[in-house]
């Protein structure tokens, strides 16, 4: 039996890694493969009942994971990156929450017909949105920054509020109505906040003071943050009932905003710790669920989700955006984008369960009905957003650009060839002299150290997906790379040999993930491919034929022409490196340097120095 219970936990570890594999692959929210599994394994097939492998520790797990995962999202919010927008935010989590909430509300008495006080709780659960769906789908709409800032930013701030909001809802169920329990609401509200508001202030401060001081080594930084967070959790729990969720949020905001305190490698893990953990959320909690009670729902559960989608939504922007310096199409995407996560999906189990063990009629529908529009606003917003995004113009081109790390004569010039071929780039470098010359040839610069704060906050990377780092330092062009491998992902970043391969030892060697992958070649240098340019090289675009193949361009080559990139049918950009060797066919173009006085029998596409 234990044997058994190992293995079906290992399998839920494994096929929820396959998931998220899954949602990389097609560019889908990896919910909705989670809730897929979940189903599957559950009610369809009786294979996994989280209730009986789990026990009494299914519910300490949820809350724990939830506090943990909201404190990761809380890390992402910088004041700074709100500046100017902090106003819709704040309007979306106080009056547009209620306005979500009342409409919601309303519509649940109205069509399922239930109680007044389970439509209230069912509307307080449903006005979070939560960073879960909303992190993978921003990821995939690719919207401008001011909503993408909002929606992140709403996300995070709204599940404390939302969950606290729900159980304000219950506590006034549970004391019975009336003044009475208005006045128990009210004092519960009040002890939330404050408590929430103190014990994440202070373990915030503190936490920042130890990590300012350098009071903690590096390798325990990752395992003490996790401590904090599930230990303030608990202890706030403890000196005020559910209070937890207000605690790790204020804790994550004031790491994320405290100076001199480096929270990158700390969000790095604890990033991949929450999608575990939302991964394993999203698959046992669809597996507690029952098709009867859906059954039992009916069609009528449609018209609340359509309520949710096309009236309260619109109604919390529009109202919230009034004043703002946001457009008509960046609101009427707002009003479009609010999927529900894993904050709901929580929150209303552990309520249904206390609810329907107090003898409360109905009370195991809420949670056929949260998961209802959970899956409903998922699958509507993620197929269609996109589209809507575009057709709105509030979408940022698709990251086919590069970010040149330099600005010197070898920068220039592939960054010259690359804008001459239709990409994107941006060259940036912190010597005033470079930027002039490289504005003087007409190519888009960022002055500045391109790894600063300054640089996070105000270098425009839209329509960038890819770094290439070309200066001829090396430790500058592996910080480059390290700093961008997050944003842009490790397969996205290209440097620049300062010596070749053949001329270093291995204890000299910088590995291959601090540095990316390595341009052009094994002997390829930066100080080669800058001798070629100044005595006259230049960057030719040849395109080939099916008389004119790749292996026909090869022999034609004197022995310092180098391959820098070749363009398929299809125009996508492919780059020689050291670690995959291309094999260009009749169709594509083949981007090169070229010794000077070189000349090829099939004149090239464009020429640039």
């Amino acid at each position: 039996m234990i044997e058994y219970t190992v293995a079906l936990l290992a399998s839920i570890f494994v096929i929820s890694s396959l998931c998220q594999w899954l949602a990389w692959r097609v560019k889908l929210p990896a919910i909705i493969f989670l809730l897929l599994t979940g189903l599957l394994v559950g009610p369809v097939l009786q294979l996994f009942s989280p209730d009986k492998i789990l026990g009494d520790l299914l519910f300490p797990f949820v809350s724990l994971s939830v506090a943990v995962i909201l404190f990761e999202g809380s890390l992402t919010l910088k004041f700074r990156e709100i500046k100017g927008m902090h106003l819709v935010v704040r309007n979306m989590v106080s009056f547009g929450m209620l306005i979500t909430w009342l409409t919601t509300t309303i519509a649940t008495r109205l069509v399922l017909h239930l109680s007044w006080e389970l439509s209230f709780l069912f509307g307080a659960i449903s006005v979070v949105t939560g960073p879960t769906v909303i992190a993978p789908m921003l990821r995939t709409v690719r919207p401008t920054a001011s909503v993408a800032n909002i929606l992140r930013w709403e996300g995070i701030v709204i599940d404390p509020i939302g969950a606290s909001l729900a159980v304000l809802v219950y506590e006034f169920i549970i004391a019975g109505g009336g003044h009475a329990a208005l006045g128990h609401t009210l004092l519960s509200f009040g002890r939330i906040v404050l408590v929430g508001f103190i014990v994440g202030a202070a373990g915030g401060y503190g936490f920042g003071l130890c990590l300012r001081r350098h009071r903690l080594p590096e390798y325990l930084h990752n395992t003490t943050t996790l401590a904090l967070v599930v230990g303030t959790f608990a202890l706030s729990n403890l000196l005020q009932a559910e209070s937890g969720l207000v605690t790790v949020t204020v804790l994550g905001m004031w790491l994320a905003n405290m100076p001199d305190v480096d929270m990158e490698e700390i969000l790095d893990f604890k990033e991949s710790l929450s999608i575990l953990l939302i991964s394993l959320l999203f698959i046992i909690l669809a597996a507690r669920l029952d098709f009867a009670t859906f059954r039992q729902l009916g069609w009528p559960a449609l018209y609340i989700f359509l309520a949710i989608q096309f009236l309260a939504r619109p109604l919390n922007i529009m109202l919230s955006a009034l004043g703002s310096s946001l457009n008509w199409p960046e609101r009427h995407l707002l009003a479009w984008i609010a999927p529900r996560g894993i904050i709901a999906a929580a929150v209303s189990a552990l309520f249904a369960l206390h609810l329907e063990q107090a003898g409360f009629a109905d009370a195991e529908l809420l949670v056929p009905l949260t998961f209802m529009v959970i899956i409903g606003t998922v699958l509507l917003q993620s197929a269609t957003a996109r589209p809507i995004a575009l057709w709105l113009g509030v979408a940022e081109p698709e990251p086919r650009g590069f970010l040149l790390i330099g600005a010197n004569s070898v920068a220039r010039a592939i960054g010259k060839a690359l804008m001459d071929n239709g990409f994107r780039v941006r060259l940036a470098d912190p010597s005033w002299e470079k930027i002039s010359n490289t504005r003087m040839e007409g190519l888009p610069t960022y002055f500045g150290n391109p790894i600063s704060e300054h640089a996070d906050r105000h270098l425009d990377m839209v329509g960038l997906g890819r770094m290439l780092a070309l200066t001829s330092h090396e430790s500058y062009n592996v910080n480059a790379a390290m700093h961008y491998r997050i944003d842009l992902g490790a397969e996205n970043i290209f440097s620049i040999q300062n010596r070749a391969d053949s001329e270093q030892s291995d204890k000299m060697k910088v590995g291959s993930k601090d540095r990316g992958q390595r341009l052009f070649g094994e002997e390829i240098t930066y100080c080669q491919l800058s001798r070629l340019l100044e005595q006259g090289g230049e960057i030719h675009t040849t395109k080939l034929t099916d008389t004119f193949s790749f292996e026909q361009w090869q022999k034609q080559q004197m022995p310092d022409t180098i391959a820098l990139f070749a363009i398929d049918p299809k125009d996508n950009l492919r780059i020689f490196t050291v670690e995959y060797q291309l094999q260009p066919q009749p169709g594509w173009k083949i981007i090169s340097l070229m010794p000077p006085g070189f000349c090829i029998t099939t004149e090239p596409l464009s020429t640039s120095g």
